[in-house]
């Protein structure tokens, strides 16, 4: 498998339905996100269509695992074993996941990102982490977030070109905090989200997220679910607004964003995550929730999806 070190005309394959910062990530190193479909259940890249798209120029694989949901981590290995491709883990909205071979999400040996924003499983403010796949990988990252600074730390000695990616001390305490309660966080998250899935199993036209598959178990970062494709969702995030309840359009396809549509991208190339951008919705989610406030989403979403119906004809 080869290492990362992704460039200048370098092709990595990765999903269009993710947080855009994944795509941007490439782009600022001068490789180029060649995106395949999702699998329409799990939202996460296909393993098929990703093996569909490897050519020569393909140099990795950074798969996602969106809205807290592991990636086919083994069928991805296999892929990435057969053509010597690295592999960079997306797990920024994962933390805590379990895949289908029973393994947390970061643990498989390949290097792999966790985000600490606020809206995350745990949070520093800001910030995040990666996994290194040895030491000589933890070294040089250690060096390559401080400037460049060399492996043994000394007084502005730099041996590399470096960047500004230290996360502050007080950054790195609250983390620590956060790390010993990680557990409650995720409890409290996944008893959310089973309130959810109770109540809303009874809502025609809304389609709730699954929590587990398998061995598979997802790590709850947002609560999105899919109407029907018949459902004015617009309308059914305004009532929810005009109730004082907050609800957002989840997510866009990053491959139809303009500075990402120059890569020759276009509408239609990817129905089934276009067909997700325009039909799922983020309600309310926070580990504090309680089964009043959970009741009274749905309560409104349940009347709201009514509404939004479309009429006879």
């Amino acid at each position: 498998m080869r290492r990362l070190g992704w460039g200048e005309g370098d092709e990595v394959i990765t999903s269009p339905f993710t947080f855009v910062a994944s795509a941007n990530s490439l782009l600022y190193e001068g490789a180029k996100p060649v995106f395949v479909d999702v699998d329409p259940e799990t939202l996460d890249i296909d393993p098929d269509a990703a093996a569909a798209a490897v050519t020569d120029r393909t140099q990795g694989l950074l798969p996602i695992d969106i809205f807290g949901w592991p990636a086919a981590w083994p069928e991805l290995e296999a892929l990435a074993a057969k053509h010597g491709l690295g592999i960079l883990e997306d797990s920024c909205e994962a933390l805590g996941a379990v895949d289908s071979e029973g393994r947390m999400v970061g643990t498989r040996g390949n290097f792999a990102t966790f985000a600490f924003y606020a809206n995350k499983q745990m949070t520093t403010g800001e910030g995040g982490m990666i996994v290194p796949t040895d030491a000589d990988a933890a070294a040089r990252l250690r060096s390559e977030r401080n400037q460049g600074r060399a492996v043994d730390m000394g007084w502005l000695d730099h041996d590399r070109l470096g960047f500004n990616y230290r996360l502050s001390d007080v950054a790195a305490a609250i983390g620590l905090a956060q790390v010993e309660k990680l557990p409650r966080l995720l409890e409290a998250r996944a008893a959310v989200a089973s309130m959810y899935g109770e109540r809303l199993a009874s809502v025609p036209g809304v389609t709730a997220p699954m929590a587990a598959r398998g061995r598979e178990v997802r790590s709850w970062f947002v609560y999105v679910v899919r109407l029907d494709d018949a459902i004015d969702r617009n309308a059914v995030i305004d009532t929810l607004r005009e109730h004082g309840i907050d609800s957002k359009d989840y997510l866009p396809s990053i491959h139809l964003f303009p500075h990402i549509r120059e890569l020759g991208y276009r509408e239609g190339q990817f129905p089934v995550a276009e067909a997700a951008s325009a039909h799922s919705m983020a309600l309310p989610f926070f580990p504090g929730m309680t089964e009043e406030q959970v009741e009274r989403v749905c309560t409104v979403l349940a009347s709201a999806v009514d509404a939004g119906r479309p009429g006879p004809t």
